[in-house]
């Protein structure tokens, strides 16, 4: 199988590849408490395991070696464009980095990142102001940086799906929104009335748009005594 392999065993693309997306993960999400570690590294572990079936050793191709060659005998499983399976198993033609599905899960990535990013702002200013993050995505939802993640993860997995990260992806997703559970009874322990008011006028991963939550929302940013106020933890 080696000679075949001309797409793949390119071990320096995946330390790589897993370097910059795990920088900038990391530059968007600054990870302080043990719990943001955990997350931070369940997440890494999905982009290593992604990377290294991308350029390094094609392990789902291979185990699907013998059910793809039977059922798509003039695809070439060994080339990169075959990694792409969702383009292999719909009978995409062309160059997959060109097809729909590809253009789409670029969207949902950079998405994912974004939200990070905005995420990450809101909650610092939040933070040295003594505050519970509520303005920008935190007015819509109260966990975007673990929807970030989230999306990020979905967006990978239309791209390049795996046996690996395709069994991950569950897990991860249960593990934070247990991590998320755990946060809004700090949360709710720590600020009291403030944040049950919040969590009931906020939902948790899927955002409401319509403009009564906006004016629920605003309500809620002007606290009547901000001075009673303690520091937040991540992720609330």
């Amino acid at each position: 199988m080696n000679h075949q392999m001309t797409a793949y065993d390119h071990w320096g693309l995946v330390i790589i590849n897993s370097a910059i997306f795990i920088i900038f993960a990391f530059s968007f999400y600054h990870p302080r408490t043990k719990r943001d570690w955990r997350s931070f590294g369940a997440f890494s572990a999905f982009l290593v395991a992604l990377f290294t079936e991308m350029y390094g050793f094609p392990l789902t191709i291979y185990l699907l070696s013998g059910w793809l060659t039977s059922h798509y005998p003039g695809v070439n499983i060994y080339s990169h464009n075959a990694g792409h399976l969702w383009h292999t198993l719909l009978g995409l033609k062309g160059d997959a980095m060109f097809d729909p599905i590809h253009i789409a899960s670029e969207i949902v990535i950079l998405g994912g990142f974004a939200l990070l990013w905005a995420a990450w702002n809101v909650l610092y200013k939040a933070q040295r102001q003594h505050q519970l993050a509520t303005t920008g995505f935190y007015s819509r939802l109260r966990h975007p940086q673990y929807l970030g993640f989230i999306l990020i993860m979905v967006g990978f997995l239309l791209q390049w799906p795996t046996l690996i990260t395709l069994a991950m992806f569950p897990v991860l997703v249960w593990m934070y929104v247990k991590l998320a559970r755990k946060e809004e009874r700090e949360a709710l322990a720590e600020f009291g009335q403030a944040y049950a008011h919040y969590a009931e006028t906020t939902p948790g991963f899927i955002p409401r748009w319509s403009l009564g939550q906006r004016t629920s929302s605003a309500k809620f940013r002007r606290p009547a005594k901000p001075e009673t106020l303690r520091p937040v933890t991540r992720n609330q």
